[in-house]
């Protein structure tokens, strides 16, 4: 089934490579998830006072960042020291879905998705699908689509993870409208420890972040939901609409995820962020790399000038940052000392980033 998966992506990826290198990606959305004291109940209700006294994300927007979906999607988010909650609240006149084995492809059905790269390095994350059956395919990404090798373990499971959904309407029955469904789900922080012992809970942290929802045209085959074929016989394409945008057909580009900041403010409480000039830095990085990657594909080997691929100085809030290349036998490091932290920001040929 991973194959499959991959497949699709990098179809998609290689295809569009060189007009990726210059796309201008819209500044990633953000959103504050506000610590709860009381208990959440995963019932795909969500009727907890918490859930009522936090605010819905902007709608959902196509994934391509320049239609409005033809139906809305909101989600809020919750944590405490225990449990990253998330409710996702999906309006749909037709909640339907046949698929029942976990870790089958879950978006062959309309689905709801979440993508979560902890340390935001562009490796390492990892994507949770829930169809309105409640079933569940869980996956960890060694590496993005984008490059070689196998890097998806696609029969792997979080331990302590919980899902819950509630349909408003019925499921499966094409005789009435429906308004929707709701999806609730609590992620267990030891999902994401890199050690048996890390406190890694983010409080006053930061984590790189999104939601898609696959949505298909549909037939009724024998009185049955079906995904819709086109006169070819073949399923047309399905619809992606997400939180943060991210200006192609690809979730699997971490870079473009949305900030979630984990304030130890309690709900009720008000608290700001913005999004740290140190990550401005990395997006130019992770333009750099595409147009290297784009260079690759079209000579079959790196640049080793960065004026040749884009540029060689950045300048963000007045202060201008020298790049540096070091181009080796496998490929190539780009690094900037942020004048910000005075850490050294580097990117790879693989497109992971290092903070030093």
């Amino acid at each position: 089934m991973k194959y499959i998966v991959k497949l699709t992506f990098v179809l998609c990826v290689f295809t569009s490579l060189i007009a990726c290198a210059q796309l201008k990606v819209e500044v990633p959305r953000t959103h504050i998830a506000y610590q709860v004291k009381e208990e959440i109940s995963i019932d795909g209700l969500a009727n907890e006072d918490a859930w009522q006294n936090v605010p819905w994300s902007e709608n959902f927007i196509d994934i391509e960042g320049v239609k409005n979906p033809l139906y809305k999607t909101n989600v809020k988010m919750l944590w405490d020291e225990h449990y990253y909650y998330i409710l996702a609240k999906i309006e749909e006149p037709h909640v339907w879905a046949n698929l029942k084995q976990r870790d089958t492809i879950i978006f062959y059905n309309n689905d709801f998705e979440v993508f979560i790269d902890p340390d935001g390095d562009s490796h390492n994350y990892f994507e949770i699908e829930v169809n309105a059956l409640n079933t569940v395919w869980e996956l960890f990404v060694a590496k993005p689509y984008r490059e070689s090798g196998e890097q998806i373990l696609n029969d792997w499971n979080i331990t302590g993870l919980k899902t819950a959904v509630h349909v408003d309407g019925t499921l499966n029955n094409p005789n009435d409208t429906d308004n929707g469904w709701t999806v609730e789900i609590a992620i267990p922080w030891k999902t994401f420890r890199k050690t048996y012992f890390e406190n890694n809970v983010p409080r006053d942290k930061f984590w790189r972040v999104n939601f898609s929802r696959v949505n298909w045209d549909y037939d009724l085959v024998n009185g049955k939901y079906d995904r819709k074929k086109g006169v070819n016989e073949k399923y047309l394409p399905e619809y992606n609409w997400v939180w943060s945008s991210m200006g192609v057909i690809n979730m699997h580009e971490p870079e473009k995820w949305g900030y979630v900041y984990f304030s130890t403010k309690k709900v009720g409480e008000k608290d700001k962020f913005s999004i740290p000039d140190d990550e401005k830095i990395k997006w130019k990085l992770f333009e750099l790399y595409r147009n290297q990657k784009a260079y690759y594909h079209n000579n079959k080997k790196f640049s080793t000038s960065l004026d040749e691929v884009g540029f060689s100085n950045i300048t963000i809030k007045n202060s201008n940052i020298k790049l540096i290349m070091d181009n080796h036998s496998t490929g190539f490091n780009i690094s900037a000392k942020s004048p910000f932290t005075g850490k050294m920001i580097v990117i790879k040929e693989d497109g992971k980033l290092l903070v030093k």
